[in-house]
């Protein structure tokens, strides 16, 4: 265990979700990776008491290591359940969110098994040791929009379509959301005991991500370099939407599980606006606009699959849960691409400044999250 950062009150931020992460204990695993590294930031404004399970962080740099909050860090790989369960049990957590995973659908033709038993077994080893504790009110459990059986619609999936995949990755996610009902209906529904849920998510975006055949990743970096990104699948139309729109998803959620709410123990969707649902040519574009040095290409080269077109229906989030984007595609890839160009030309972390401009204009939509 080794403890990171300096605790940071903020009084401003601790109400926000009904005031109800402040001084609860919150274990995060993932906590080193992309959205995991924003979600403990969010959550350490807020004042919880966090702790985080999870491999060292995947790059150099890396967001987690930019960043300077309190934690208390586990460098342990899920797949290892006696070591896992040891650890989890000893900090008694009042609520999980399960991010750890192997996030990559190109990684994933590699490194088939290990994709498969990290988001397979490893989210079966996080329910299993999750089910013994005392002090748990709530699991969320973060898959994928890949998760389901993509049959190419120009409509949004729902939350009741059916699971599937043509490609490792999505096949290990669309199988974690069967795992996870599977264990809310066996040991959870009706038993008192904690409330579980899923997340699925679109095509996250923001400052801070350094993983390899990620488009954002190869458009900044290449930039930096002064060199042209080449694009793979310049016509694939994702639901791009930034890193903070599906943690105030989940964040949402597990407020709702942590207020007891029976009915919220289910799998959703948190995907960006229609508009938001665009090509890797209009990304690159709209990009482009807000860095001179994004230049780009095309490759002809064959690559593994990949889908085509993807889109999420969240109006069961937007009814239920009352949650809804604040930003749209041009401030999404604005604040993406300006986090990255502060930090390449003045060593500048954009995280804080980012995160308080998303919660005021989330206050100025009366968004109930952030209404304090």
């Amino acid at each position: 265990m080794v403890k990171k950062g300096s605790t940071m009150e903020n009084l401003e931020l601790s109400s926000m979700f009904g005031g109800i992460y402040r001084n609860r204990r919150v274990l995060v695993t993932g906590h080193t990776g992309f959205k995991g590294s924003w979600l403990c930031y969010w959550l350490s404004q807020m004042g919880a008491q966090l702790y985080g399970i999870s491999l060292s962080p995947p790059t150099h740099p890396n967001h987690f290591d930019l960043l300077s909050f309190e934690i208390e860090s586990y460098i342990q790989d899920i797949n290892d359940f006696s070591k896992v369960n040891k650890i989890i049990q000893q900090i008694n957590p009042e609520i999980i969110f399960h991010l750890a995973a192997q996030p990559l659908v190109r990684l994933s033709y590699q490194e088939p098994i290990n994709t498969l038993t990290t988001n397979i077994l490893g989210t079966a080893n996080i329910l299993e040791s999750a089910r013994q504790l005392t002090n748990l009110k709530a699991v969320v459990i973060v898959t994928s929009d890949k998760c389901y059986d993509n049959k190419e619609w120009v409509w949004g999936y729902r939350e009741n379509e059916a699971m599937g995949g043509k490609d490792p990755y999505s096949a290990s996610k669309g199988c974690a959301e069967i795992i996870t009902s599977a264990y809310r209906n066996s040991f959870y529904n009706n038993s008192g005991k904690a409330l579980i849920a899923s997340a699925r998510a679109g095509n996250v975006i923001g400052g801070g991500d350094w993983a390899r055949d990620r488009i954002i990743t190869d458009i900044v970096t290449t930039a930096n370099m002064s060199e042209r990104v080449y694009l793979r699948f310049p016509n694939a139309t994702r639901p791009w939407q930034y890193v903070l729109e599906p943690l105030s998803g989940y964040l949402t959620l597990g407020w709702q599980l942590l207020e007891g709410v029976e009915s919220f123990g289910e799998s959703w969707n948190f995907g960006p606006n229609n508009e938001s649902n665009v090509t890797v040519m209009e990304l690159v574009k709209e990009a482009s606009k807000h860095w001179k040095k994004i230049e780009y290409d095309y490759d002809n080269e064959a690559h593994p699959h990949e889908a085509g077109f993807l889109m999420l229906d969240s109006s069961k989030a937007t009814k239920l849960l009352q949650w809804r984007p604040v930003w749209n595609f041009n401030l999404t890839v604005k604040n993406t691409v300006n986090w990255y160009k502060s930090y390449y030309e003045s060593g500048e972390i954009l995280t804080d400044e980012i995160l308080r401009a998303y919660i005021t204009d989330a206050i100025s939509k009366s968004i109930p999250w952030s209404l304090t």
